[in-house]
């Protein structure tokens, strides 16, 4: 299909997105309608409560994107949903739509990865994607992989337990900060001494790609007893260095091991300025580039969808309408290692 027009729905955790895409990465509209103030009352994502919300705000941003971009339902090429991974009951309700606009416009249909989307958001826009490592750190998920091009990934390592972005917004609701925890760390961290406190660097010499971070956050909930709201900044600040350290080490050594050049990250701890400090100034001293997704994309939405389904379309590739949800990652979007 040639410069494929795409609709895309993003409901995969928190936030209903949906957004309007020429290929490759020409956007048209997106409409974003947060639950962050919802949830945060809750101190993180309540599923019930988010698919509800989806079930509310889809029709409104499906419509608010095509108004955006100018154009008809009917005009529409493609159309695309991330099927996974994510909330169950949340990743069926834009599935479920996506599939609908497809089934009455008889219009093919895209079952995207979430973790895709995130995974090449770095090169939106571009129709080739070129080889590198990505990691990607977001809320939900902590990895590393080998990008060879589009739609060619091998996983290098994943978290073991707690993500980074779950880390963080989890010592965020110990010391009470409220929820999103990571920009909310960030900003304590800026005035605080990251080396007043030492904090576990789990996993980092373990010799693989592999992640932990629970532990990081248990040490943080020992501590906190024998701490005082004056030693917030720099309880926030070293634990942020610590979680940075890890992630910059193995970044770095994964690309090293592939033969990469060029790191991309991506989701939303990739707006974390002293990760983005440390990992340019780590990788270029090694010879390597970074690549940072835009700001816009680095949270949940549905432009990144609405690019891995241009891709996808573009090369002829089409999904059943039986295409079930995934809510866990699996193994499906890799090579075998």
């Amino acid at each position: 299909m040639s410069d494929p027009l795409v609709l895309a729905i993003e409901t995969s955790c928190d936030e209903t997105a949906a957004a309007v895409l020429r290929f490759p990465g020409d956007l048209r509209g997106q409409v974003i309608a947060s639950q962050a103030a919802v949830h945060a009352a809750y101190g993180g994502v309540v599923p019930e409560v988010a698919s509800r919300n989806h079930l509310a705000h889809v029709r409104e941003v499906v419509e608010g994107a095509l108004k955006q971009a100018g154009v008809s339902l009917d005009e529409i090429d493609v159309f695309a949903a991330t099927t996974g991974p994510g909330l169950a009951s949340a990743l069926l309700v834009g599935s479920a739509a996506a599939k609908g606009f497809a089934l009455a416009l008889d219009k093919p249909f895209l079952a995207v990865n979430h973790i895709e989307g995130h995974l090449l958001s770095p090169f939106f826009g571009r129709a080739e994607i070129p080889p590198s490592v990505g990691l990607v750190v977001s809320g939900g998920h902590t990895l590393l992989v080998d990008i060879e091009g589009a739609g060619n990934y091998r996983l290098l390592g994943r978290t073991l337990d707690d993500a980074a972005g779950e880390a963080f917004d989890k010592v965020a609701k110990l010391l009470g900060m409220g929820y999103p925890g990571g920009p909310l760390i960030e900003a304590e961290a800026a005035s605080g001494n990251r080396t007043r406190f030492e904090f576990p660097r789990s996993m980092k010499c373990s010799g693989d790609f592999q992640f932990s971070f629970s532990g990081l956050k248990t040490s943080v909930r020992y501590l906190l007893p024998k701490t005082s709201e004056a030693d917030r900044a720099d309880l926030c600040a070293g634990f942020q260095e610590a979680v940075v350290d890890v992630l910059v080490h193995k970044a770095v050594q994964a690309a090293k091991e592939c033969r990469r050049k060029l790191i991309a990250v991506s989701g939303g701890v990739g707006l974390n300025a002293r990760l983005r400090e440390r990992l340019t100034h780590a990788a270029e001293s090694q010879g390597i580039a970074v690549l940072f997704a835009p700001n816009a994309l680095c949270t949940d939405n549905a432009a990144m969808i609405a690019y891995v389904a241009a891709l996808r379309a573009a090369r002829g590739e089409r999904s059943s309408l039986e295409a079930d949800i995934f809510p866990s990652l699996g193994t499906s979007l890799f090579a075998a290692a």
